[in-house]
């Protein structure tokens, strides 16, 4: 693996990751993340839902260099701060539309009538197989990333409690979620399992 300088500039850590060193992405995130941390906090004033956005914006910071879809123009800073900012403006939509929420475009009324938004016992039935196909696809998973995958979507941990209980840095989390999740979407390919 190729020895990184600390003085590497951003796009030479970003070409030594996309020529396969880890560690590099890893350097990238820290050097910046006090910077986008520090800017969804103040958006947000909310530390727990700071910390949220902030592993929402690098995965997705991530996702994109890994599909090749990351310009590089010298500025990844200002790149990951605009990524960081949508993430921001997404949250206060979603709570804008689930404020305006109403008992019947919920999905039920007053007298408890069914209503077309409840689920059909077929639909209930599909859904229970998808998540128990899931979860025995997670079994498959590296035990480290079935871990984090437990602790984040089954015990509702943030990135931060992950990186606390595990003992690992919070990249290191970020990282196995995001090969779990790599690997989860290969066996579900493989195994032709709708996810619909």
């Amino acid at each position: 693996m190729i020895n990184i300088s600390q003085g590497a500039s951003d796009q030479r850590l970003l070409e030594l990751y996309l020529a396969g060193n880890k560690e590099a992405i890893s350097q990238l995130i820290e050097r910046h993340s006090s910077r986008v941390y520090d800017y969804i906090r103040m958006m947000v004033k909310d530390a727990q839902l700071a910390d949220d956005i902030y592993q929402e914006t690098f995965i997705k910071a991530v996702r994109v260099i890994d599909e090749g879809r990351y310009k590089e123009n010298g500025k990844f800073l200002s790149w990951v701060m605009r990524i960081a900012h949508n993430q921001v403006i997404d949250h206060f939509r979603a709570e804008k539309q689930n404020k305006n929420i109403t008992p019947t475009t919920a999905g039920y009324d007053i007298l408890a009538q069914t209503s077309p938004a409840e689920k059909s016992i077929e639909e209930r039935l599909v859904g229970e197989q998808i998540e128990a196909d899931i979860r025995k696809l997670i079994t498959y998973l590296p035990d480290e990333q079935q871990e984090v995958v437990r602790l984040r979507y089954y015990d509702g941990l943030s990135f931060k409690e992950i990186s606390e209980q595990t003992e690992v840095s919070i990249n290191t989390a970020l990282g196995r979620m995001r090969y779990a999740l790599i690997n989860l979407r290969r066996m579900i390919k493989e195994k032709d399992i709708a996810l619909e």
